[in-house]
C-alpha cells in the first residue's frame, strides 16, 4: 500500500500507545485534510480506498440496489467526513508507520547538513507540529530500527512528500518504544528482560516508572505480590545489595525470623528423610549413619512422594514434620531390635553427653582471682559438689566394668 502526505503537513499524534491510533497535539485550529475529488488530477500514489459495501460508484441520481438503508452515496458525503473515513482507513492498515513515515522523509539524518537536504532537523520538525522534539525522536529511532532491519527504505532514500508502501499496522509494535526511558541504559535493560519474557516493552517500562503503582498493586493482589517473589529470588544470585537488603529487612522483623526458622526446620527434615529415601542411610539419635532397612526406606519414599505431589502454594512444614516423626520412630524399632546396634548406640549417647559435659566445664575458669570474691554463691558450691558426687559414681562404675571383662 502507497500512502503519499502532502510534505507541508506535520502534525503528530500526542500518544503512540501500540494499537492506538496516536491523537494529535492540541492546536489553536483543528487542521482536516481534504478530500481529493475524483478527476482532480490528484496524484497517483495518493491511496483511495474503495468505498465500502459496493463495487462502484453510484451514479448521480441514482441509488445502489444493495443500498437498503438509503445511506447516502459518497458524492452526497460532506468532504470532511469522506477525508475522515479515508485517513482512518490508512491508518488502520498501517498503524504508526504513517505517521513515522513523515518523519523519516521530512527530518534529515544524523550527518546531513541543512545545505544537503530540503529536510529539517528534528527540532525545527517539532516546533512546526507544535510537538515535543523527545516524541518526533521516537518514531524517528523506530523507523530506523525498522530500516536497519530492511522492512522500510532508509532516511537518505526518502525526499519529502515521498509516497512508500508502508509495512502492516502490527509490525509497528516491534520497533516503536513509546517511552522516553527506553532509551537509557537502565531502559534498555528493561525492554531486553521483557522481551526475553514475552511480553511488550512498554509494559515494563510502565511499571518501571511508576513504583507506586506496582506497590499499590502489591499490596492489593497476592499473584502480584508472588509474581514480584519470584522476580526477587531470581535477581539475588547477580545482585549483592539485594541480598544484603533482604537479610537486613529478615533479621530485623520477628515474624520473617521465625517464619526463616520453620522453614530451615522443615527443610532439615524433608532433607533426613530423602536421604534415607535415596541413599539407603540414616542417622541415628545419637548420630551413628547406619543403612536403613527395607521397610525405613519404603516408608520414607512413601512420604516424599506425596509431598511431592502437594501444589506449589501448599505448605510442607505439616507434611515434613509427619514425615520425619514416622521415619524417625521406625529408625528407633531399629536400633532396639538390633542388640549389637542397641549397645553401640547407647556408647555413642554417652561418649556425646560427655564431650558436651567436659566442653562445658573447661570453660568454667578462674583466670581472674580477684573476681572470685565478687560471684561467689553458695549454691555453687553445691552445685559442684553435686557434680562431683555423679562423677564418681560413673567413675565407680565404669571401672567394675573393666573389672567383669
Amino acid at each position: 500500500m502507497t500512502v503519499a502526505t502532502d510534505s507541508s503537513e506535520a502534525v503528530l499524534p500526542s500518544s503512540a500507545d501500540a494499537g492506538q491510533a496516536p491523537a494529535a497535539e492540541p492546536r489553536s485550529t483543528t487542521e482536516v485534510p481534504q478530500a481529493r475529488p475524483a478527476g482532480s488530477g490528484a496524484d497517483e500514489n495518493f491511496w483511495q480506498p474503495p468505498a465500502a459495501g459496493r463495487d462502484e460508484e453510484p451514479q448521480d441520481g441514482a441509488e445502489s440496489a444493495a443500498d437498503e438503508d438509503d445511506e447516502p452515496g459518497a458524492g452526497d458525503v460532506a468532504e470532511a467526513v469522506v477525508a475522515d473515513a479515508r485517513a482512518f482507513g490508512g491508518y488502520a492498515r498501517t498503524g504508526g508507520w504513517t505517521f513515522a513515515l513523515k518523519v523519516a522523509r521530512s527530518v534529515r539524518p544524523g550527518g546531513q547538513s541543512a545545505g544537503e537536504t530540503p529536510k529539517v532537523s528534528a527540532r525545527r520538525f517539532a516546533e512546526l507540529a507544535e510537538c515535543s522534539a523527545d516524541r518526533v525522536m521516537r518514531f524517528y529511532k523506530a523507523w530506523d530500527r525498522a530500516a536497519d532491519d530492511g522492512v522500510v527504505p532508509q532516511f537518505e532514500a526518502l525526499t519529502p512528500g515521498a509516497g512508500i508502501e508502508l509495512p502492516d499496522a502490527e509490525l509497528w509494535l516491534s520497533y516503536y518504544v513509546s517511552r522516553s526511558s527506553a532509551g537509557s541504559v537502565r531502559g534498555q535493560a528493561i525492554t531486553e528482560a521483557a522481551e526475553a519474557e514475552g511480553i511488550r516493552p512498554t509494559k515494563a517500562l510502565e511499571v518501571a516508572e511508576n513504583p507506586t503503582a506496582l506497590r499499590a498493586a502489591i499490596l492489593a493482589d497476592p499473584g502480584t505480590a508472588e509474581a514480584a517473589r519470584k522476580a526477587l529470588m531470581d535477581r539475588l544470585g547477580e545482585d549483592p545489595a539485594l541480598r544484603s537488603g533482604l537479610a537486613r529487612d529478615i533479621v530485623r522483623a520477628d515474624e520473617l525470623k521465625k517464619a526463616v526458622a520453620e522453614e530451615s526446620r522443615t527443610g532439615d527434615r524433608l532433607e533426613y528423610v530423602r536421604r534415607i529415601a535415596e541413599e539407603g542411610e540414616v542417622k541415628t539419635a545419637a548420630g551413628q549413619k547406619i543403612e536403613a532397612p527395607a521397610q525405613l526406606r519404603e516408608e520414607a519414599e512413601r512420604h516424599l512422594s506425596l509431598i511431592d505431589e502437594l501444589d506449589e502454594d501448599e505448605e510442607a512444614g505439616e507434611w515434613a514434620r509427619e514425615a520425619y516423626d514416622s521415619v524417625r520412630t521406625l529408625v528407633a524399632e531399629a536400633v532396639e531390635s538390633d542388640p549389637e546396634l542397641r549397645v553401640q548406640e547407647r556408647r555413642a549417647k554417652f561418649y556425646s553427653s560427655l564431650q558436651k559435659a567436659t566442653k562445658a566445664f573447661e570453660e568454667l575458669t578462674f583466670d581472674d582471682v580477684q573476681e572470685i570474691d565478687a560471684i561467689y554463691e553458695d549454691d555453687m558450691v553445691r552445685r559442684l559438689e553435686e557434680l562431683q558426687a555423679a562423677l564418681s559414681v560413673c567413675i565407680t562404675a565404669l571401672q567394675a566394668a573393666q573389672q567383669k571383662d
